[in-house]
């Protein structure tokens, strides 16, 4: 059975309905104004962790990498200008911001397993034997050991394992071969080696920048991805002006740019 409401009825009962919907309404808007104050706190609070946060990791990632450099070369330039050859190659090729962050941490952290290198090898001036070398290369393995245990830095991970890897097959640690080789990797092979021959160090002279471009050509297709060092090309001279005569506090001041 049915009835039918009468007009007055019905007009009651949306009457009724208007007026819930009004409170629910006038409820979700007061309740947002009394909380926004307190979102908003909370909001400035979570950025401020997490600024502080990231401030810490970079901070570790910088004490790490100027902790080898003390002992290898006794500077750490050299971190600094790899990172900023590394980052403007990068972002040549068009890679991701992603993997550009993670390229920036492993530039500066690559030889970080160099701690647990003796000196007697690290520091030696002559040319290592065998077995020496064969400890040498275990660095890119010690890295990876000293970052694993840091979230924030396992972004690092490829470069530090992976930077003394040959487009040929011939590198190590584990004779990865053209693209199997991360491309982090393979932009920060020809940057790091183009840093080598263009720095002055205690038992060399810089070389020419002509003569270290001449070398970087030479192995491409056998140490290096040929497509990363044809855009290295065109704008190696260009970074070197800029970057390979820049004073330590400059070196640091840009790094806080591109870190930050």
């Amino acid at each position: 059975g049915g009835s039918r409401l009468d007009s007055k009825a019905l007009e009651s009962q949306r009457a009724q309905i208007r007026n819930g919907a009004l409170t629910a309404s006038s409820s979700v808007l007061i309740t947002a104004l009394l909380l926004y104050p307190l979102l908003l706190a909370m909001l400035h609070r979570s950025v401020g962790l997490s600024r502080r946060l990231l401030d810490s990791n970079l901070s570790l990632m910088r004490s790490l990498g100027n902790a080898i450099a003390k002992r290898d070369s006794d500077t750490d330039a050299h971190n600094y200008r790899v990172t900023f050859y590394a980052v403007a190659l990068a972002e040549a090729l068009e890679l991701p911001r992603r993997e550009i962050a993670d390229l920036v941490a492993g530039a500066f952290l690559h030889d970080v397993g160099k701690i647990g290198i003796p000196d007697s090898i690290l520091l030696k001036p002559g040319k290592l034997t065998d077995d020496e070398f064969r400890i040498m290369k275990t660095h890119a393995l010690l890295g990876i050991e000293i970052v694993e245990d840091n979230q924030w830095l396992t972004g690092a991970a490829c470069t530090i394992r992976h930077h003394h890897e040959r487009f040929d097959g011939a590198g190590y640690p584990d004779g990865l071969v053209g693209d199997a080789i991360p491309r982090v990797a393979r932009i920060f092979a020809v940057v790091d080696v183009f840093d080598a021959l263009t720095s002055e160090r205690p038992y060399k002279k810089p070389m020419e920048l002509a003569e270290a471009i001449a070398i970087i050509e030479h192995d491409s297709g056998r140490h290096f991805d040929p497509e990363v060092v044809s855009t290295f090309k065109g704008m190696a001279a260009s970074l070197y002006d800029k970057i390979a005569c820049a004073n330590g506090q400059d070196l640091r001041q840009e790094m806080r740019q591109v870190l930050g």
